[in-house]
């Protein structure tokens, strides 16, 4: 009877810690369910209407449009240079002066030969009227005449070429001074006292007064994109508030050898806060052949290879994720070509969390702005 008792406790018990096992577990699968149905916060943007436009910007240097490269007309070495860069001339300036003591042995030369050659024109002369009057009393012969008269026009036209001559030296002698032509600006120095130049060389470089324009350099990919004509904005690194309406002046025929790219020309307007050397910012805008989206960086997700964007499904408050085709990275975020549309709601951060209908919420910002959202469409359709 005492073995019987122990036996069915024995089995009582058991039994009792079977349950209690079975109780855990299933407390254990509660909580597993409960963990896996955590729905998490997430920060979106909804897409807006896709542009059609985008900016292009291009860098440059502020240059006049007009630049004079000087050079001295004859041959010498550099005596003397009067003017530094940065220093402003007008017209008869004196640039730069050049050794002229050959120069000036040449016109004392020539005008040796010209005292010579008016010395036989008086010559010839005297024995011209003479044989005219030896003729007049038929004393001398018409051959002797003719030759007299002959010796005298030689003399005449030699004399004619010594002063000729003469002019010529002086002129080497005045092209010894290098002088500027206009008003303007001296911004390069080719060549120093003491160097040998020879004529045409370029020595200085004068920037003419008056309108000033920006050259940039654009690819072949943009260059459809700037017409002459085109209106432009002009910003300048030097000052922030500084911005102004400019025109394309001159587009390039063809591209530069090295760098593949177009030179484009931009006329400014007579301010007297642009001064040459100046960095300035072109800034055009351009018609996309293909519409696009912009979305911040953190929001583009990459699978497989494949890069995506995990959509929000507002009705069922999970995500998914969607294909996109970017166009190119800038410095807002992303460029969407493809795959994006008007009304998406996107998953702007912690996309590496995301899986395929994952149980999401807006946060409270998110909320908010779509709400916001909303209303402003229903109000724009009470409108209409």
């Amino acid at each position: 009877m005492v073995s019987l008792t122990t036996t069915t406790l024995r089995t009582v018990a058991g039994a009792a810690l079977f349950a209690a096992l079975g109780l855990a577990l299933s407390g254990c699968n509660e909580k597993k369910e409960e963990t896996a149905e955590v729905i998490r916060p997430v920060k979106v943007v909804e897409i807006a209407q896709a542009d059609t436009t985008r900016k292009l910007d291009y860098s440059g240097s502020v240059k006049a449009r007009t630049d004079m490269n000087l050079g001295f007309r004859v041959n010498g070495k550099i005596v003397e240079r009067k003017v530094d860069i940065g220093e402003k001339v007008k017209p008869g300036d004196v640039l730069a002066r050049i050794d002229a003591t050959d120069y000036v042995l040449a016109v004392r030369r020539s005008q040796a030969d010209l005292d010579s050659a008016e010395k036989q024109v008086q010559t010839t002369e005297l024995a011209r009227n003479r044989a005219q009057l030896l003729f007049d009393k038929s004393v001398g012969s018409k051959s002797q005449l003719e030759q007299a008269e002959l010796s005298y026009d030689q003399a005449v036209s030699t004399r004619d070429s010594a002063v000729s001559a003469l002019a010529e030296a002086k002129n080497q002698v005045a092209y010894s001074d290098l002088t500027s032509d206009m008003n303007g600006i001296v911004t390069t120095i080719n060549a120093d006292v003491g160097q040998v130049v020879s004529s045409g060389t370029p020595v200085i470089t004068v920037a003419v007064d008056g309108e000033k324009e920006v050259l940039i350099a654009v690819p072949e990919m943009d260059i459809a994109q700037f017409k002459v004509g085109k209106d432009v904005k002009a910003r300048f690194w030097s000052d922030d508030a500084l911005v102004l309406d400019a025109k394309v002046r001159e587009v390039a025929g063809s591209a530069d050898t090295q760098s593949r790219t177009f030179a484009v020309r931009v006329s400014l307007p007579n301010d007297p806060r642009v001064l040459l050397g100046m960095t300035a910012t072109i800034e055009a805008q351009a018609d996309n052949t293909q519409p696009y989206v912009s979305i911040p960086l953190s929001a583009l997700a990459q699978r497989n290879g494949q890069q995506i964007v995990w959509l929000v499904d507002r009705s069922a408050g999970i995500v998914h994720s969607r294909a996109v085709k970017v166009a190119d990275f800038a410095d807002d975020g992303v460029r969407v070509a493809d795959g994006l549309r008007a009304g998406d709601v996107v998953v702007a951060a912690g996309t590496q969390f995301m899986t395929e209908n994952m149980k999401v919420k807006l946060s409270a910002a998110s909320a908010q702005q779509a709400a916001a959202d909303t209303h402003a469409a229903s109000a724009a359709d009470i409108v209409r």
